[in-house]
């Protein structure tokens, strides 16, 4: 599978720089943040596309208002989505710059005028975010063009995911990936569940990656140990300008170290193989073999007192140790000699 040109397959993992209302009301902020992204080595940058009422009502009753012990309680739905919204008059700049830099850059519809909106911009992916992923609709439509589904499933069922699996099946789009992730802002470590990417993998057949929530760099880089082929963060130039995200976003430094420790987990993971390369096969020279260990003159016969298994790696195999026993030697072979099977009779 491909977004844009990377292949999730044989190119790595792909490490998405979340903007959402990082940007906190200023378009240079914005742009800033996606020049810095690319600086880093992100991916892609990702944007969210809505307006307020498009999301919510402008409602001030009791289920409207944010409660609960979140970053946001005692605002309305509203008023978050009205601070926290990128405006749509600032996507084509923001495509273009990205562009322009050479960071791929997408972004997460909320409904189907946005996914109308964005489709100007031919992006390589649409990202389904965890609360949205109930609407089936949404998902039908956006699966529907065609392109690469990207789907955090935070707050879903287990038939909430085999239906949306579907739903993107019956589009004839098979181009999915579904992020494990925590719907809690800042999500405690203990609830990440990272175990879940491989289930995710395997019981669905499709790409599996993480959506982070939780604070640090610690939980990424795990994902990727467990499989996930895909790292969505959110990315802040500097905290101090506040929004909406900000407790739980990623400065430039401490981004930085988490897409090197994702790219040094990729090292360290590598692959299945276990031929010997130039590299094992130089290595080899500290390995056992069979050794003189002592003086054998022409027809004495070999036993454990001379000959054995010791560094380096230069004589027979030890597995030959015990069946060249008792056999005869056919020249002299001086102590330290390498032992080898036309030194036997």
């Amino acid at each position: 599978m491909k977004i844009g040109d990377f292949d999730l397959q044989s190119d790595g993992v792909f490490v998405i720089a979340e903007l959402s209302a990082n940007h906190n009301g200023s378009l240079q902020t914005a742009l800033e943040t996606i020049k810095a992204a690319y600086e880093i080595g992100a991916n892609a940058v990702k944007l969210q596309t809505y307006r307020a009422d498009t999301m919510t009502l402008n409602c001030s009753k009791d289920d409207f208002i944010i409660k609960g012990g979140t970053l946001w309680d005692g605002k309305s739905l509203y008023e978050l989505y009205q601070e926290a919204y990128t405006p749509w008059e600032w996507h084509s700049e923001l495509f273009e710059y990205a562009r322009t830099l050479g960071i791929d850059i997408f972004s997460t519809p909320f409904d189907k005028s946005a996914v109308d909106f964005l489709e100007q911009f031919e992006p390589n992916a649409y990202k389904i975010a965890s609360f949205e992923i109930t609407d089936y609709e949404l998902i039908r439509y956006t699966a529907s063009k065609g392109r690469p589904m990207i789907i955090s499933t935070g707050v879903a069922t287990l038939e909430e995911i085999e239906d949306v699996i579907k739903i993107c099946h019956e589009e004839h789009n098979h181009d999915i990936v579904l992020l494990k992730c925590t719907s809690a802002y800042p999500a405690p470590l203990e609830e990440a569940n990272l175990v879940m990417i491989q289930d995710l993998a395997k019981r669905f057949h499709v790409t599996a990656g993480f959506s982070d929530h939780t604070l640090g760099i610690t939980a990424p880089i795990a994902a990727v140990a467990l499989g996930a082929k895909v790292i969505e963060k959110h990315f802040i130039l500097d905290k101090s300008i506040g929004g909406a995200d900000a407790d739980f976003s990623l400065e430039k430094k401490e981004f930085a170290q988490m897409i090197k420790g994702v790219r040094d987990t990729e090292k360290l993971l590598g692959r299945v193989d276990y031929s010997l390369d130039a590299k094992k096969q130089h290595a080899r020279r500290f390995a056992r073999t069979l050794y003189v260990a002592k003086d054998i003159k022409k027809g004495d016969i070999l036993t454990e007192k001379n000959i054995r298994s010791v560094r380096p790696g230069y004589g027979m195999h030890p597995k030959h140790l015990k069946e060249i026993l008792g056999k005869i030697a056919k020249r002299d072979l001086e102590f330290g000699t390498p032992l080898h099977s036309e030194d036997i009779l």
